[in-house]
């Protein structure tokens, strides 16, 4: 005997949904539960990326405040590989001299510095040195 029914196993039903149905997934994923996870991954994943540059800053020995990273948005100031190696050789001559808060000129800017603390302070293009006041600072080098 062949039964004659339609088994809906092997015939999926394909109709169209209606209307702009979005789909949250959210829920499915592990609810509250998952954006707990999410936000724990999101947390760790950001303190090791904080971690990792603080390694590097110490390994190369030059720390930006957020003060300087803003400044240096702000003004343009690119901080490349070359610069980089001009504020950090002043630093070590800056330190071999007993320099604390120091103004540090290149071709390109002006730091302050805070040499115990191998930390950029801030940053002055070079355009807007003239304009300004240094106060505060026991040296300056210029390289």
């Amino acid at each position: 005997m062949v039964d004659n029914k339609v088994s809906n196993f092997l015939i999926p039903n394909v109709s169209k949904v209606p209307g702009n149905k979005k789909v949250d997934l959210r829920d499915r994923l592990g609810g509250a539960e998952g954006a707990e996870n999410r936000d724990e991954f999101k947390n760790l994943l950001k303190t090791e990326i904080e971690s990792e540059i603080k390694d590097v800053q110490a390994q190369h020995g030059i720390n930006l405040s957020v003060h300087a990273a803003k400044r240096l948005k702000e003004r343009n100031l690119d901080l490349d590989t070359n610069e980089f190696f001009k504020l950090r050789g002043a630093m070590e001559k800056l330190r071999t001299k007993g320099g604390r808060d120091s103004l540090v000129i290149t071709d390109k800017a002006a730091y302050i510095v805070d040499v115990p603390g191998n930390k950029v302070v801030t940053a002055i293009d070079k355009g807007s040195i003239q304009e300004n006041v240094f106060t505060k600072i026991d040296s300056t080098v210029v390289v």
